[in-house]
């Protein structure tokens, strides 16, 4: 019998929203002056963006296991209208919310205008299908970070086609660790369309660039951020899930230092990412976040801290599962609400625009705690409800941990 709490994984998940948080926060201190006892926090303008790799390793991590789980058990390929549901149901309640109310208040508060364009990119993320072109990239303003939700959405749907491979070749193949060796010829395929796309997919070069706003932006991301390229990170997750299914069996403190290792690894990545000409960390390919070292390090970190003595639970404190479990929130909110801080209470919190130590600390602090009340909020009412109406449209019992909230 497995072990289902899977150790680590929310430290993961905590993680990953506040680096993301922390990175918008820190592109709001001044360029020009010297912050003092905050400059560290700086730092976070530089790697921040990674925090989106680590979401999307754990995602497919979590995903992937209970197939993993059937492969090796010679069982049928899980349901994959129980997959999509479950899925639907975590993440597109609380990202449509914010992404309507965010779309509203781009054009009454933030003077968006209401053209066609806008309402595009606005459908564009209902259908979770912005992620396709640089025209509906960012599907709203404001709310920059929505941008990778299609990202994830897509990942979601592919994730089954490159699993139900496996499932028709086990009979040829067997089960065992062989039958994931076979997984890197779905990366291989994932980064073989990455490099298509970017070869022969073009973006439109007038006004490219960030100081052009999200539009500028989304073409100086185009083609090499483009669905492949991200599958092929959370196919990175997915193949970390098949070690630690076959390790799960296991407990040794090899396994805590394998883990130590892997947030060693990951420090030095972020280190090393300080000092790059841009936070976006192209890779292999031109894949971001300095794909495939990146991908692999949180791989490690998750293959092996469920079969950890102490290092995972110690991750995986009360603390850190509160925040996996309203994460989602933190990370569809946070944005809009510094936003709205800016427009309505601190001016100078702005990008570049903070020169005040003091006032940053109290702003940057004020932000943080109203995101974790609003992501708490947004999990309680819309979020849980949403899981429990799946769960009861199904028939069936609670989930396991493996695709509990903090898997969303």
């Amino acid at each position: 019998m497995l072990d289902n709490r899977l150790a680590g994984a929310d430290f993961v998940r905590a993680a990953a929203c506040f680096v993301v948080l922390f990175h918008h926060l820190a592109q709001r201190m001044s360029w020009d002056d010297n912050l003092g006892f905050i400059e560290p926090f700086r730092v976070f303008t530089q790697f921040g963006t990674f925090g989106v790799a680590m979401f999307f390793v754990l995602s497919g991590f979590l995903l992937a296991r209970p197939f993993w789980l059937a492969l090796d058990e010679g069982e049928e390929m899980p349901s994959i209208r129980t997959y999509a549901l479950r899925r639907a149901a975590r993440i597109l309640p609380g990202f449509w919310l914010a992404l309507t109310v965010t779309f509203v208040l781009s054009v009454t508060v933030f003077g968006a205008p209401l053209d066609g364009w806008l309402v595009l990119r606005y459908v564009a993320g209902l259908l979770a299908v912005s992620d396709w072109h640089w025209t509906t990239l960012f599907p709203v303003e404001v709310n920059g970070p929505l941008w990778s939700i299609g990202f994830e959405v897509t990942s979601y749907v592919l994730l089954p086609f490159g699993l139900a491979a496996l499932f028709v070749l086990r009979p040829i193949t067997g089960r065992g660790w062989h039958i994931r060796v076979l997984w890197l010829m779905v990366i291989a395929v994932a980064l073989l369309a990455h490099w298509l796309f970017t070869r022969y997919v073009r973006v439109d070069m007038h006004l490219r660039g960030w100081e052009h706003g999200l539009q500028g932006g989304a073409k100086f991301w185009m083609p090499r951020y483009n669905p492949f390229g991200f599958f092929a990170i959370f196919a990175i997750g997915a193949l970390a899930a098949g070690l630690q299914v076959r390790l799960a069996k296991y407990r040794s403190l090899a396994f805590d230092l394998l883990t130590i290792a892997g947030i060693g690894l990951a420090i030095w990545a972020f280190g090393r990412q300080m000092s790059a000409q841009s936070p976006d960390g192209f890779g292999f390919l031109g894949v971001p976040y300095d794909f495939p070292g990146f991908p692999l390090i949180m791989g490690l970190i998750l293959a092996a801290g469920p079969s950890s003595m102490l290092v995972g639970a110690a991750l995986d404190n009360p603390v850190t599962r509160y925040l996996a479990r309203i994460s989602f929130g933190i990370y569809v909110w946070h944005y809009l609400v510094l936003e709205l801080t800016r427009r309505f209470f601190v001016p100078a919190i702005d990008h570049g625009g903070m020169a005040d130590p003091i006032m940053f600390v109290a702003t940057a602090s004020a932000i943080t705690a109203v995101t974790i009340v609003v992501a708490d909020l947004s999990f309680r009412l819309v979020e849980a409800p949403a899981i429990r109406w799946a769960r009861a449209y199904e028939g069936k019992s609670a989930a396991p941990a493996t695709l509990s909230p903090a898997a969303g």
